[in-house]
């Protein structure tokens, strides 16, 4: 299965956008997993949705932010501010996107599988 997986450890943009250069990788993945900054996570979305094919899945890590995406925000502590407002934000954003299914897993800080439905 080696040849088939095309491992990446870089910054995430630059490297989304130099795959997107090429006309043939559009719709060519098949999976996308995310474990990056956070308040890039739609950016990377809407270059995933142009990479991962119809039926393809993408996999957010981090969407529950340690709870601190539902909890009052007087009570967050470290988990508070941009970040996880970010995440809240991804999260509503997501949660629109007609060209998706999702499902957020409650495992460890939350993990959102997306389905590419169109």
């Amino acid at each position: 299965m080696e040849h088939k997986i095309d491992f990446i450890q870089s910054e995430a943009l630059p490297v989304l956008d130099n795959l997107l250069r090429k006309e043939a990788n559009e719709g060519s993945y098949d999976f996308a997993y995310v474990d990056a900054d956070k308040l890039n996570y739609w950016n990377y979305h809407e270059r995933l949705m142009k990479l991962v094919k119809v039926g393809g899945i993408i996999v957010y890590d981090n969407t529950l932010w340690g709870g601190s995406v539902a909890a009052d925000p007087a009570t967050v502590g470290h988990r508070g501010g941009a970040v996880t407002q970010s995440t809240i934000q991804f999260n509503k954003s997501i949660a629109a996107d007609p060209r998706v299914d999702i499902s957020l897993a409650p495992l460890g800080d939350g993990i959102t599988v997306c389905r590419r439905i169109y």
